[in-house]
């Protein structure tokens, strides 16, 4: 008798209930989007970890995260669940309208994306083009289960790249924004430590940026920000700032309109070696669909004009 390619006893609900949990980084919350009970969460990483000879999860801390183990894991359940998926929509997909799903990080979707997405528009001929917008963790965790078809905006971090492909468009740097007429654009010697006495809109914990902008104000001495208020809600900081004196530490491109329209202005501050790359991200594993290469290339036309007006 032939050994099983799979052990049996691994059902779809395993693998789902570990890709939700390892996405969320909580139990509770993957019970809720799964809308089961958090116990029944718990037995069924539980049953998979025994089957698997391994645990997936370290739960020393409050937040869960993947051992080593569970990253390997990660990788390919990701993958396998994907390829699935697609499997399924080609079969149930004839005659269906094409659908390009991107994952959207802030920086792009108010410079970039809607050029874009209106030239892609004019062109293709019914395909639908749905847009997801959130942190980069999320984002790249919909990436891998084929949950998005690409995602665009700024580099993750190496070890968040295993299985992904990176195409890089332009590089953008971190900008502290204020409205028109704030207190601090008035000061003749400004100094990166006078935002201590204002409010300051930050990156989440969890967004690229935030390392970049941690180690900039650390190696300026400001240790003592007032209230912080963590976000990566564009309408809130821009309408935040508009109407109060909080500083917002955001990707230049997020409020390169409101720059451009004297909406917002930038503080004097040197902010170059926040410099990174924006472009797209893509599993090795899949090819894009002809839909999504043509919205695709027109990103790309999109982002060398902004290269040109930058040059």
């Amino acid at each position: 008798m032939s050994k099983p390619i799979i052990d049996p006893r691994i059902r779809l609900r395993h693998i789902v209930c570990f890709l939700e949990v390892a996405q969320r980084r909580s139990m509770a919350g993957a019970a809720e989007a799964l809308n089961v009970s958090q116990p029944a969460a718990t037995k069924t990483i539980q049953e998979l970890e025994a089957l698997l000879e391994g645990q997936l999860f370290d739960r020393t801390r409050r937040r869960l995260s993947l051992t080593t183990f569970g990253e390997v894991f990660l990788q390919y359940a990701s993958t396998s669940l994907a390829a699935l998926r697609q499997g399924i929509n080609a079969a149930r997909g004839v005659g269906e309208a094409t659908v390009v799903r991107v994952g959207a990080l802030p920086t792009v979707s108010a410079r970039v994306l809607p050029e874009a997405v209106r030239a892609f528009s004019e062109k293709s001929t019914g395909a639908v083009t749905r847009i997801v917008t959130g942190p980069n963790g999320y984002l790249l965790s919909l990436l891998r289960t084929g949950d998005v078809d690409l995602v665009i905006g700024r580099m993750a971090e190496p070890n968040a790249m295993v299985g992904l492909a990176f195409e890089h468009l332009y590089s953008e740097r971190v900008v502290l924004a204020v409205r028109p007429g704030h207190p601090v654009l008035q000061q003749p010697d400004f100094s990166l430590r006078m935002i201590e006495g204002y409010q300051t809109l930050m990156p989440t914990p969890d967004s690229v940026i935030r390392p970049l902008v941690e180690r900039i104000l650390l190696a300026q001495g400001v240790t003592q920000l007032r209230t912080e208020i963590e976000t990566v809600s564009n309408a809130f900081g821009r309408s935040y700032v508009r109407q109060t004196d909080a500083i917002w530490i955001i990707s230049e491109g997020v409020v390169a309109n409101d720059l451009a329209e004297g909406q917002l202005a930038v503080l004097p501050v040197d902010t170059s070696e926040t410099m990174g790359p924006v472009g797209f991200t893509t599993r090795i594993d899949t090819a894009p669909s002809l839909a999504a290469t043509e919205l695709m290339q027109a990103v790309r036309n999109v982002t060398r004009e902004l290269r040109g007006e930058d040059d």
